[in-house]
């Protein structure tokens, strides 16, 4: 019999990977545009939008843990998690969709139910999908640095979807809607990106295997799994650190859009745009369309981006900053697991969220017209933030560890439905807080963005109270309990346990 700790190949890692890439076409055009797209395309008020961010992610939340039960209790001739990501694809791929067409003729009320229900449907098939995924990465392989590493393939793959999410999204809009609208732009968008995600889906179903299971099969309630959970320290801590992590993301994306289109200096940014050749006359008719990367993000958006006073300007500036902040991410990722088997993964994540911190009141210092030092601080913020992001989905796995360690029955499902239910809930709470934040001290008004009082707060909101956030992650973090030393030791046990259990 083989051990559950054996070597992963690299067909499965990569296998494993593609359906974290397929999750951000949709979670980083949530992080990045979302809110936007309410206000700016979609047509809804400040208020409307911030409770059709918050609502729908809450009981999103709330259904995860519902989601981990039955995922803890599939029983397939695939496994418990894989058929998740084959069941969920189709639907997915659909209302992905639909949450990005604006209905023609639709009134208010109309409109905001429509949006609710969408986006309500959007998450609750994120949840079926991703959730489930989660957890097949902590059943795969037992051996830690194995886990290192699908973690890394899985989050490498995930940055090279957030490179094509946050450098083309804004572009194809701009090329659907020449003859249209915006809102026919984003609808066809999607659309690509739907496809793409399907295609993703499957091969995740195809290449990967189950491969750790219970070592005893006791039937317990799911009251009892959450009992158990609360005795479980670094399971609470983590929790908490998910949810300010992921309220950071999602409350950044909109204060970032909205720091790029109305606080930095378009003279500056079409500066750089110009010396990176994106301002040249549109191509002739029938010319073939240049090959390089760059060129080829100029090609795309060639009808809409020859002047000045164009929003294009802030957008293609916007995609170039996303892209190289996530090339850089991409490169950094590759060194993680080094990095986590020398240093152990909570010393390498406390320095990261640290310095992530600093990036970000650095990032608050700068002016208008210094668009340079943006381009500078959000490669810098990537390098320190980029070894992060593998390590701390390592990290849930040592916490469902810990529960297997502490009662003898594991329950990954639930853990990871759990971390999701933080997950979602930060997600949530981010993107409406920036909305409460902006209209409660900077009386920010969805027809009137260029405030002077908006723009000091989209400012603060992406510099300063970034910073503050990340700073408490980075406490949270010093008092998580599993280090390096105890990580091993625990995983050695549970090793020989199921081993025995094999054996018998």
């Amino acid at each position: 019999m083989k051990s559950p700790a054996e070597k992963l190949t690299f067909v499965e890692k990569a296998g494993y990977s593609a359906t974290d890439a397929a999750a951000n076409f949709v979670f980083m055009t949530m992080i990045l545009f979302q809110l936007n797209f309410y206000t700016d395309v979609f047509g809804l008020t400040a208020s409307a939008a911030a409770a059709i961010l918050l609502w729908p992610r809450l009981w999103d939340a709330i259904f995860d843990p519902i989601m981990g039960v039955l995922a803890d209790r599939t029983e397939t001739r695939w496994g418990k998690f894989r058929p998740w990501v084959l069941w969920t694809a189709i639907p997915w791929c659909v209302v992905m969709v639909l949450a990005y067409t604006t209905p023609r003729g639709w009134n208010a009320a109309p409109l905001v139910a429509y949006a609710f229900i969408t986006n309500t449907l959007l998450m609750t098939l994120y949840s079926m999908n991703n959730m489930p995924y989660s957890a097949l990465g902590g059943v795969m392989t037992a051996d830690l640095t194995e886990r290192a590493k699908l973690n890394s393939f899985r989050f490498i793959a995930a940055n090279l979807a957030q490179f094509v999410v946050g450098g083309f999204t804004l572009p194809l809009v701009a090329k659907f809607a020449v003859g249209h609208d915006r809102q026919h732009g984003w609808q066809m968008t999607m659309a690509v990106w739907a496809a793409l995600s399907l295609v993703l889906f499957l091969i995740t179903f195809l290449t990967t295997r189950e491969r750790i299971k219970p070592v005893a099969q006791t039937k317990c309630s799911p009251r009892q799994d959450f009992t158990n959970l609360l005795r479980n320290r670094p399971w609470m801590v983590m929790v908490a650190m998910t949810f300010v992590h992921f309220g950071i993301l999602s409350f950044r994306g909109g204060a970032l859009f909205n720091y790029y289109h109305h606080y930095a200096d378009k003279a500056a940014m079409f500066d750089v745009l110009d010396r990176l050749g994106l301002t040249a006359a549109p191509l002739a008719p029938g010319a073939p369309a240049p090959g390089g990367l760059l060129e080829m993000l100029g090609y795309i958006v060639h009808g809409v981006r020859t002047d000045l006073a164009s929003s294009n300007v802030a957008d293609v500036f916007n995609s170039i900053v996303n892209m190289l902040g996530t090339a850089t991410t991409i490169v950094v990722l590759l060194l993680s697991p080094s990095l986590g088997r020398r240093f152990g993964k909570k010393a390498v994540a406390i320095v990261g969220f640290g310095l992530s911190a600093a990036n970000a009141v650095a990032f608050y210092a700068l002016s208008p017209s210094n668009v340079g030092g943006m381009i500078a601080m959000t490669v810098v913020g990537s390098v320190v933030y980029a070894p992060t992001i593998p390590l701390i989905w390592a990290i849930f796995a040592d916490v469902a560890d810990y529960s297997e360690w502490q009662t003898g029955r594991r329950f990954t499902g639930m853990v990871f439905a759990t971390i999701g239910f933080a997950l979602k809930a930060g997600l949530a709470v981010g993107s409406a807080s920036f909305l409460w934040i902006m209209a409660g001290l900077y009386g920010y008004e969805t027809n009137a963005p260029t405030a002077s009082a908006a723009v000091a707060g989209y400012r603060s909101c992406s510099g300063l109270v970034v910073g503050l956030l990340f700073a408490v992650c980075t406490v949270l973090l010093a008092v998580y309990q599993l280090g390096r030393d105890r990580t091993l030791k625990m995983a050695g046990e549970l090793e020989a346990r199921r081993l025995a259990a094999a054996a018998t």
